[in-house]
């Protein structure tokens, strides 16, 4: 059986990581071998942050409901245990989105987070 070198099928596996290598810079989207690293560690490093993405913004929302909820005389962690026990069911995106844009809503809710405790 001959040896298969060249054909159509390494054509397209080159072309396919060139084509994800547009764009970089030096021999990194030229040279196929050091294209391949490239690729490979890009797409690494997408899987890791898709991941750290969610927790970067779970740490930000916690941040503005504290912000937040420190003029109305009362810590993250009492808020977030008086929410429970208020019955208010809002996760943390919602209630940071209320911080911001409506302060006058999240006072309401600081008010019946500070009834319920």
């Amino acid at each position: 059986m001959p040896r298969a070198k060249g054909g159509p099928k390494t054509r397209q596996r080159r072309k396919k990581v060139m084509k994800a290598a547009k764009g970089y810079w030096g021999g990194r989207h030229r040279l196929f071998r050091t294209a391949t690293e490239a690729v490979d560690k890009a797409l690494g490093y997408a899987y890791r942050d898709r991941r750290q993405k969610k927790r970067s913004f779970r740490s930000l929302w916690i941040v503005r409901i504290n912000a937040a909820i420190r003029v109305h005389g009362l810590s993250y962690s009492k808020f977030i245990s008086g929410l429970k026990t208020a019955g208010i069911n809002l996760d943390r995106k919602v209630l940071a989105d209320i911080a911001v844009n409506d302060p006058a809503g999240f006072a309401r809710i600081a008010q019946t987070v500070r009834e319920a405790i």
